[in-house]
């Protein structure tokens, strides 16, 4: 059997969240499909041998696909009309028109009289752009709408990171539920790994926070979607009405409406108190996790999560949105500390209360340890490449 794997998005400089997610499920699909013949496609640029920390096994080949723009639905097309295989992965949303169980494809296997049957396997991670579509351009609602139906029409076999990406899938495109399963995202042994770095590397001003002041954490994009407008506005009650001494620290790249963000910091009394790191690597962030006292993630909306995971599995108290997808991820324990994330006066209460509340802090810390068991890369991988390998 030979199987082909999208990894345009696995080896790039700067990953975020799905980037992260098809890093890691490559690397541990190393383990699961090493004695099988494994082709990663790539994009056109020499970042794997920068970022990558892992060999691949001698049955695995890297296959650069030369278009720098249409990459996937010309590049990808045109490879598996060259190179068929017998099964595509495809771990980010959008699958070719051309495919091992596209017509034009069955039919040249028919004539080979390739007696296996092809298949097609996508990951949706969430349909944010359905649910805040004021948060997104026009262009990205209408693309990413129409490349992720299409996916899943074309595809054969459907991951769904969470079961609310699931229901999503079924009651938004009649998608059938049989075709689609859920499997978690993981939580690995690198953020521990990495926790004890004594060599990350940041700017002054974030040191000097860092060591002189207890600071509120929130990790993602910049953007609207994330609820930054909430997590300032529930932070400025938190400085004005209660007198704690924290700072806020917004980490992450800057994402769609951004500027208006920047405008509403600009024109808060404690702007002074709120600071703006950019992108931070995977090392940053777990620097910056460690020491933080709480971890504020009231998204509207959230295919998985991850950082939730990231922030309890360094011991980190959160308070995070009751809606979408975080509810599934977080544990249901942890129901009472789940908040609207419409209400910046909800959230502002909770966070007094793990501030403040010695004993409520600990229960939730543990709460987090214990959460995290359920999710891992080595299981996330073993699942997908179940659907891989058996017809």
């Amino acid at each position: 059997m030979k199987i082909g794997i999208d990894a345009s998005r696995a080896f790039l400089k700067n990953r975020t969240g799905i980037e992260e997610y098809c890093y890691q499920v490559v690397k541990y699909l190393r383990n699961e499909l090493k004695n099988f013949e494994v082709v990663l496609y790539l994009r056109p640029n020499k970042s794997f041998f920068k970022c990558c920390d892992f060999s691949i096994p001698k049955k695995w080949k890297l296959r650069t696909i030369n278009f720098p723009r249409l990459w996937t639905q010309v590049g990808l097309s045109l490879e598996m009309i060259r190179n068929p295989v017998d099964v595509l992965f495809v771990p980010a949303h959008t699958v070719p028109v051309i495919h091992p169980n596209n017509f034009l494809l069955k039919t040249i296997n028919q004539l080979k009289k390739n007696k296996r049957k092809p298949k097609t396997i996508v990951v949706i991670h969430g349909l944010e752009y359905e649910f805040l579509p004021k948060a997104y351009s026009r262009w990205e609602r209408f693309y990413m709408r129409q490349s992720i139906k299409k996916s899943c029409q074309w595809a054969t076999n459907i991951v769904a990171v969470s079961g609310n990406t699931k229901k999503d899938l079924t009651r938004l495109y009649n998608i059938p539920r049989n075709k689609i399963k859920v499997i978690y995202e993981g939580i690995g042994n690198v953020l521990l790994e990495k926790k004890n770095n004594k060599t990350t590397k940041i700017s002054k001003d974030l040191e000097i926070i860092i060591k002189k002041h207890k600071y509120i954490l929130f990790v993602g994009r910049i953007e609207e979607r994330k609820n930054i407008f909430g997590i300032i506005k529930s932070f400025e009650i938190l400085k004005t009405k209660h007198n704690i001494p924290h700072k806020l620290i917004l980490a992450g790249g800057f994402g769609y409406g951004y500027t208006k963000i920047i405008d509403q910091i600009e024109n808060s009394k404690i702007k002074n108190d709120i600071f703006l790191t950019g992108y931070i690597s995977q090392n940053k962030k777990v620097y910056l996790l460690r020491k933080s006292d709480l971890f504020l993630f009231p998204s509207f909306y959230e295919g998985f999560g991850l950082p939730v995971l990231e922030s309890q599995k360094m011991g980190v108290p959160i308070v995070a949105s009751d809606k979408s997808s975080i509810p599934e991820v977080v544990g249901r324990y942890m129901k009472p500390f789940l908040v609207n994330p419409n209400n910046p006066e909800e959230i502002a209460r909770v966070s007094l209360k793990i501030i403040n509340d010695k004993k409520t802090r600990n229960d939730i810390i543990k709460l987090g340890y214990k959460n995290i068991e359920r999710f891992s890369w080595d299981g996330c991988a073993r699942n997908i490449a179940n659907i891989i390998k058996n017809d």
